[in-house]
């Protein structure tokens, strides 16, 4: 061809696509579908190969490994502490040697992590996921991610890997912290959220992504319900169960939010490994579902193919199974990808229009994202983007509406000044426990703070400047007023300090007691990737010390700073409150305290169940009838159920309606209620409905979550909420493992949690049987209405 249309932007981009295809060599074709990690040497300000990789230490430079170009570029900023601009100057500079030191200039896609805030210095720690999903609000969330996309794209990073679509179903799994909470609906409709503020409102499986990111799905897919909560263990699930509870976020992903990548999972379904199945990454994903972007692995899956897994003899059959099944991009680096490729076809193992279906997809979304027009990114506004006061404040309200009120017997909102004889009449208090002082223990596993700082660069863990519960609290009442003791450390040792923390906790008027994990992946932390556990009490002696300050008999408020929900029966039945804020990131000790005190309501809902403890795992609100055994075991029931949350003010719920009554397999109906504020405070409460299958041809759950709506309700005041539910979402995997709406009787459920019903009706599907393909509808819609004083 003689004119170059690839470098056409008014182009088609499946034109351009193919004129490019067909210019390129294998290896180019092959660089395309791997991704190099490199990182800034701070001293030299030249890029390196990454230490931090699967395979050893590479054997390659990085002009070496760029020669051919490359598909991806591998957190070029979130591997270690870079200043932001120098860290957009190196990613310039790699975009340079490809586009002007490669044969056909293609640029690379720069990614990152992104679970709770780009993963690089600089940018904002928002909260955790679980600190989201508390919020029951995806307008909140997309507010958040399309904050994150302006810092990612400020640096040159175009694809995020995030978020985490797992249902989470064990709590022993270190991974839960990642998660959206454990049920498929509220997760899938976070995640949508999160992809539609990520990749933009014109981002979506064919709009502009030229201000957008990539989002990445992961992990695809019942990672979550691994054998035991271990980390890559089997899951044991069936095909109906997989579609039912563990597919369903990521088809919402896909087809509500327009998802454009997907990462595998690592662990293995029946034998088959994700990275290796045709049926989950092409006849699923692709072929049911639609899916118009590309797919990425899991760090090192397709070299586990070989190594873990046992399922291919060498590198060629690993490349040859993965494109076979429809996985496209190697990560983090080279290693034996590369090489498979080329190998497998030689043996005949890949056809290159296999290669060339994958490159395509690749292609596509780098001309999408604008990177061969726009490949660099303007150093000088880098600051501007990262540093603004509005993303330290949404961070702020996520964690101030994310807190969870689990326990009150009245002493919150706390009064100042404090009853007590001590400190001129004002009160004392103790703040006690390990993660009273530690700025790390409002960050999860995937926030630069403890993924990078504190497991890799712990002598520069005391630049992470986030203020503590200690410091909010002596803030807000005065140091002369606060004494801290922490105890004992989050990861065992320091029992000596617990007397002494009794003995402070003593001669208080009021004890602050702050508990929880430390996450860090592979067990560097409590809680994160690899950081598994056989029992859900809380860590190292803080059960010890969480008795021995309760013996003291001072009245007791527990703030948990934690990444799973842990086994604390006995917490409950002694303290006087307990606070779950989960991972708040960086504004998190002020919302704390603004709940405290009741300057902010306690609007959290939990997304998940509190349990009595491993022996119950795996636990979660939506299970089967016998789940509970014959006989009920007792400690099956929750602590604290799904859905659960406290206020500082009280709800009636009345006037149930339930319309039509009786409903065709393909219509709709509508549930409605009025929900009156009957205290003294303003506040929100979360309207959840549940419907229940009580007849079926397959074994359904007790209840599901089809619709919620938060209210904010002034004292006295009450509004009407109405849901409008398809049929649809009635559906399940028949005995032919079909979907299905099949007629029926459903018990129409709306409370405060999975456990606090308060009204009930039933309604009636009528007809036939009818099969429902991929385009059924796959949400409910909620209406809010103020009713007259």
């Amino acid at each position: 061809m003689s004119a170059e249309r690839y470098r056409d932007p008014t182009a088609p981009v499946a034109e351009r696509v193919g004129d490019l295809l067909d210019r390129m060599s294998v290896a180019e074709k092959v660089a395309q579908l791997t991704s190099i990690w490199l990182t800034l040497d701070v001293d030299t300000g030249e890029v390196a190969p990454s230490q931090t990789t699967f395979g050893g230490t590479p054997a390659w430079s990085p002009r070496q490994a760029l020669a051919s170009g490359v598909g991806q570029i591998t957190r070029l900023l979130g591997s270690r502490p870079v200043d932001p601009s120098d860290g957009a100057r190196m990613v310039n500079e790699v975009q340079r040697q490809l586009t002007e030191g490669t044969r056909l200039g293609i640029p690379a896609i720069c990614h990152e992590e992104c679970l709770a805030g780009a993963m690089f210095d600089g940018a904002t720690s928002f909260p955790s996921p679980l600190n989201l999903a508390s919020t029951w609000d995806p307008g909140l969330v997309q507010e958040m991610t399309s904050a994150i996309a302006r810092q990612m794209r400020a640096v040159g990073a175009t694809q995020g890997l995030a978020p985490v679509a797992d249902v989470a179903r064990d709590a022993r799994w270190g991974r839960v912290e990642e998660t959206l909470g454990e049920d498929p609906y509220l997760v899938g409709l976070l995640v949508s959220a999160y992809v539609r503020g990520l990749q933009g409102s014109e981002g979506g499986a064919t709009g502009d992504l030229r201000t957008g990111v990539i989002a990445t799905l992961k992990h695809f897919c019942g990672y979550s319900f691994s054998e035991g909560g271990r980390n890559f263990a089997p899951t044991h699930v069936g095909p109906r169960e997989l579609a039912d509870v563990f597919l369903v976020p990521f088809e919402m992903a896909v087809r509500e939010g327009g998802a454009l990548s997907v990462m595998n999972a690592y662990q293995e379904i029946d034998g088959q490994p994700p990275a290796a199945s045709r049926q989950l990454l092409t006849a699923v994903l692709r072929d049911e579902w639609g899916f118009a972007g590309f797919t990425v692995a899991d760090y090192g899956a397709i070299q586990f193919l070989q190594n873990l897994h046992k399922v291919a003899a060498d590198s060629a059959e690993a490349a040859a199974l993965a494109i076979h099944a429809g996985l496209d991009v190697e990560l983090p680096n080279p290693v034996d990808y590369p090489g498979g490729i080329p190998e497998a076809l030689d043996r005949g193992l890949l056809d290159q229009a296999d290669v060339d279906l994958s490159v395509g997809r690749v292609l596509g979304l780098k001309f999408r994202l604008g990177l061969f027009e726009h490949p660099f990114v303007d150093v000088a506004a880098v600051p501007a983007a990262l540093s603004r006061p509005e993303d330290a404040a949404l961070g702020a309200e996520i964690a101030r509406r994310s807190i969870v009120l689990l326990h009150n017997t009245g002493i919150l909102p706390l009064v100042d000044p404090i009853p007590g004889g001590s400190a001129g009449g004002r009160g004392r208090v103790a703040v006690i426990g390990p993660n009273a002082a530690d700025p790390l223990a409002l960050f999860g596993n995937y926030s630069f703070e403890n993924h990078i700082v504190s497991t890799h660069f712990a002598d520069q863990v005391d630049a992470v400047d986030a203020p503590t519960v200690l410091d909010a609290l002596a803030g807000r009442l005065g140091e002369d007023r606060v004494v801290h003791e922490p105890g004992c450390t989050v990861q065992g040792g320091g029992t000596e300090g617990i007397a002494v923390a009794a003995a402070a906790a003593a001669s208080a008027d009021l004890v602050v007691l702050v508990l929880g994990d430390r996450a860090g992946h592979f067990n560097l932390g409590t809680v994160g990737e690899g950081s598994d556990t056989a029992h859900l009490g809380l860590p190292g002696e803080q059960s010890a010390l969480a008795d021995a300050v309760l013996d003291a008999g001072t009245p007791t408020v527990v703030i948990l700073l934690a990444g799973r929900p842990h086994a604390i029966s006995g917490i409950k039945s002694r303290a006087a409150a307990v606070v779950q804020a989960w991972f708040p990131g960086s504004s998190g000790a002020g919302a704390i305290t603004d709940v405290l005190f009741g300057d902010a309501e306690p609007t959290g809902r939990s997304p998940i169940t509190f349990s009595a403890g491993a022996g119950t795992m795996p636990r979660f609100y939506n299970h089967k009838l016998l789940a509970m055994g014959v006989p009920r075991q007792a400690d099956f029931e929750p602590v604290f159920p799904f859905g659960h949350g406290l206020s500082y003010t009280t709800f009636e719920y009345s006037d149930l309606g339930v319309t039509p009554a009786e409903v065709p397999a393909d219509g709709e109906f509508s549930v409605s209620c009025t929900v009156a504020n009957t205290g003294d405070r303003p506040g929100d409460e979360v309207v959840q409905l549940y419907l229940h299958d009580r007849l079926a041809s397959v074994t359904r759950p007790v209840m599901e979550l089809k619709g919620f709506a938060r209210a904010a309700i002034e004292p006295g005041a009450s509004a009407r909420i109405t849901f409008t539910v398809p049929a649809d979402l009635l559906s399940f995997s028949g005995p032919d493992l079909r979907r299905r709406v099949e007629p029926g009787r459903f018990s129409v459920l709306v409370g405060a949690s999975a456990e606090d019903i308060r009204l009930a009706g039933r309604l009636d599907v009528v007809g036939e049987v009818r099969v429902v393909g991929s385009g059924r509808r796959l949400t409910s819609t909620s209406v809010v209405s103020p009713e007259p004083g």
